[in-house]
């Protein structure tokens, strides 16, 4: 008989880095790749792994991510599957949650009931696919108590994560969260270090006498990295798992090992730029592994007029283009554009991100954008370039990328 098994997402991050993409949602919510969510990923993968147990645990301005899930996420229930939401529920007094581990000690009443002989806690904001049945079976074979999985990253990025020592079995043997410096490299590549996921798989047993513990402590963050797997390796069998091992069907080699976290929006438009290459790194197109997501019951992309004398024709290249949108005599080179989007005549929209329901007017110039949901760009505007004039209306981030927020009124600028 197969293991019970029992996902425990997190899904309550604010994202501040984010901001302002992240003012009317959770970052779980956050709109990637034209039509999916950003939890999209970490959701697909368990379904492709059979793992069809899942509680979402949300927190922060979660009624999209809530939507979503709801919509979307359905699984049947006659044979006991389930992708659920669970709010902050303050069963342990009124505050909300005070960490990721805060938030499993406030709902272990869902462990408890469940009786899963193993507990997968993931987070919900990276991209990336994975066989978590791999990851099981490492977890298994090693008889741990928990599993770390963990990527190469290169030193000058440390300080954003949880850096791990292993032995060559891959037991660990160190975890510092977050170091601001001296972090530990991997052995014989003194460029990287060994970076936690933040995925974890634990033994149900392990993972509660953890959990209640820290919640006893009252100078503890209450948070997996710094206050759960920085100590516990001292204790119990902790081992890492190298996620370059995790083989998924259909995926190329130059995928393999693929993952990013998008907490940054510098971090989170490359990570979407990255698909409309002509060879992309990370691919859409596998249906050995499909991203799962809600479907929309929209017209399909429709491309008008072929004027070629007066540079009004209605094309689309090196784009992700969504189900009902318009390009209308506009040219989108290089962009995502997701659904009920429209580009009216003579416009010019490059390496950009456009979300649900924006309209771009005509004559515009758009560059290196991201515009949320709901916003009318006026015509003639130009955004992109000239970052001393945008970043007086806009958000500008360091690398020049430029941030509409949902539904903001784009006023057309004067002349003079």
């Amino acid at each position: 008989m197969a293991a019970k098994l029992l996902a425990m997402i997190l899904a309550g991050g604010e994202g501040r880095r984010l901001d302002p993409l992240t003012r009317e949602r959770a970052k779980p919510a956050v709109p990637f790749g034209g039509r999916y969510r950003i939890i999209d990923f970490v959701l697909s993968n368990f379904a492709n792994s059979g793992i069809l147990k899942m509680k979402v645990l949300v927190q922060y301005k979660s009624e999209s991510l809530n939507a979503h899930i709801q919509r979307g996420w359905r699984l049947t229930s006659l044979i006991d599957q389930y992708c659920e939401i669970v709010p902050a529920q303050m069963r342990v007094g009124p505050k909300w949650f005070e960490g990721s581990a805060d938030a499993i000690y406030q709902n272990l009443n869902i462990i408890t009931d469940e009786e899963p002989e193993y507990t997968l806690v993931f987070g919900a904001d990276h991209v990336y696919r994975m066989d978590v049945r791999q990851m099981l079976e490492f977890h298994v074979a090693n008889q741990a108590d928990l599993t770390v999985a963990a990527i190469p990253i290169p030193l000058a990025e440390a300080s954003e994560f949880g850096i791990i020592e292993s032995e060559a079995g891959g037991r660990m043997i160190g975890f510092v969260e977050k170091p601001r410096s001296g972090a530990k490299t991997m052995p014989g590549d003194p460029t990287r270090c060994l970076a936690s996921m933040g995925n974890y798989i634990f033994t149900t047993d392990a993972l509660v006498q953890e959990i209640v513990r820290d919640a006893g402590d009252p100078a503890s963050a209450h948070d997996f990295g710094k206050s759960i797997v920085a100590s516990m390796y001292e204790r119990k069998r902790v081992f890492v798992y190298d996620f370059a091992t995790n083989r998924v069907p259909g995926q190329s080699e130059k995928e393999r090992g693929y993952w990013r976290d998008v907490g940054s929006l510098d971090a989170y438009y490359q990570a979407n730029m990255d698909l409309v290459e002509v060879d992309p790194v990370f691919s859409l197109y596998n249906d050995l592994w499909p991203i799962f997501t809600i479907r929309h019951n929209q017209p399909p992309v429709k491309f008008v007029f072929n004027n070629e004398r007066e540079h009004r024709v209605g094309r689309a290249t090196d784009s992700l283009v969504s189900e009902g949108c318009i390009i209308s005599g506009g040219h989108v080179h290089r962009a995502i554009l997701s659904p009920k989007v429209r580009v009216n005549s003579y416009s010019y929209v490059e390496g950009s991100i456009l979300f649900e329901n924006v309209n771009i007017g005509r004559h515009c110039k758009i560059r290196r954008a991201i515009v949320d949901k709901h916003v009318e760009i006026p015509p003639h505007t130009e955004i992109g370039y000239d970052l001393e004039r945008d970043a007086k209306r806009f958000h500008v981030t360091e690398s020049g990328i430029v941030v509409i927020p949902k539904g903001m009124r784009v006023e057309p600028l004067r002349d003079g």
